[in-house]
């Protein structure tokens, strides 16, 4: 391991004062290894720091009360076991935290709950508050009651997108692969120390490593996970969680695993939930002019600007921004009804006013409202 590499893991883990881990339904094969999980967790929050423990394992453990050697297909099948086996994971959660002096506490999400503003407030105002309690909140895709459009898709997902909401400077995703590893001509090499950028060179290494008996997801997943981390200005970081004392080796700098570095500064609170969970309801299709003054100055979106508007959005919803290519490439909190928006595209301030009145913004979408899609 070089010198740069050992100083990048260093700096992030000085930096980690909170911290997503997630482990996998292959992982999670029996109490004991559910004991030593909570040893690495109980180690880093020794240090001091906050702990979010995203955990699969639901399923797996209603197939083990049910004796099943197959994950079943229909979806009202897998809702039963993940409501089998949900209390029975948490019973033994619960019984090894506080055998180390601390008490867990239960998150169930489907992603409705962080497109909605409201809630995905709710939701981050819960784990602070269990937080400040020094309660290890638990989470878990709400397997029981959740659809196809209500899915994050797998928890490898679902723990990027907590990582997001709770401003978690490292999110650690265990799993049963050492790391990214390279690939050449389909066949697995070595391991990857450190992803500077996550590119489609990056993402062609990314192995299956599913075993769709007990769960689902694989490398292909975490590399998701590791696009909306990095995409936030946050570090992850993939290891092999069958390799004793795995947390502990990571919060010691260890060349374990693999690191993926933030592709951009931190996003704040708003941008990140504008980026990653709003729901888009519209689109604005703007001039070169604009594009350049919002995607490198960093500049309020001005009526000005706007060539087309599609779609029925209201004041403060979501729309995405085009350049003259078509690509969408931001995306904000809108002022302006999209009837409205039709009315002022075009025009200058003063005209604006003439056509809507005095009272009304003269930004289409504020600067502070509005993100860009890549950095």
């Amino acid at each position: 391991m070089n010198a740069q590499n050992l100083e990048i893991r260093r700096e992030l883990i000085r930096q980690a004062r909170q911290v997503i881990v997630k482990a996998g339904t292959r992982l999670l094969t029996s109490q004991e290894a559910i004991a030593k999980l909570v040893d690495g967790i109980a180690a880093i929050r020794s240090r001091g720091s906050r702990v979010l423990l995203v955990t699969s394992g639901a399923v797996g453990m209603g197939m083990r009360a049910l004796e099943l050697a197959r994950r079943p297909k229909e979806l009202a099948k897998i809702q039963a076991l993940a409501a089998i086996g949900q209390s029975r994971l948490m019973s033994i959660y619960e019984e090894e935290c506080r055998k180390r002096g601390f008490r867990t506490a239960q998150l169930l999400l489907t992603a409705a709950d962080l497109r909605s503003r409201e809630r995905y407030l709710n939701v981050m105002n819960c784990i602070n508050a269990l937080w400040e309690k020094e309660v290890l909140p638990i989470v878990n895709e709400n397997d029981s009651v959740s659809v196809d459009e209500l899915k994050f898709g797998d928890n490898d997902t679902l723990a990027g997108m907590l990582a997001s909401i709770t401003d978690s400077q490292l999110t650690i995703i265990l799993t049963t692969e050492q790391g990214l590893r390279e690939r050449v001509d389909g066949v697995l090499g070595e391991r990857i120390s450190v992803v500077e950028k996550l590119d489609d060179a990056i993402r062609g290494m990314a192995g299956d490593t599913d075993n769709s008996e007990f769960s689902i997801g694989g490398m292909s997943s975490k590399l998701r996970a590791a696009d909306i981390v990095t995409a936030a200005g946050e570090y992850l970081w993939i290891a092999d969680g069958r390799v004793p004392g795995i947390l502990e080796a990571i919060f010691r700098g260890e060349d374990v695993g693999t690191v993926f570095l933030p592709r951009r500064r931190r996003l704040t609170g708003r941008k990140r939930w504008i980026t990653f969970f709003s729901k888009v309801s519209g689109a604005l299709l703007v001039d070169e002019g604009a594009a350049k003054a919002v995607r490198e100055h960093g500049r309020s979106l001005l009526p000005s600007g706007v060539r087309f508007v599609s779609g029925d959005f209201k004041r403060g919803d979501t729309v995405e921004i085009s350049g003259p290519d078509g690509v969408p490439f931001a995306r904000g909190l809108v002022n302006f009804e999209a009837s409205d928006c039709l009315r002022i595209c075009g025009r200058h301030s003063a005209e604006i006013h003439e056509i809507l009145g005095p009272n009304v913004d003269e930004e289409l979408i504020h600067r502070d409202n509005l993100t860009l899609l890549t950095p």
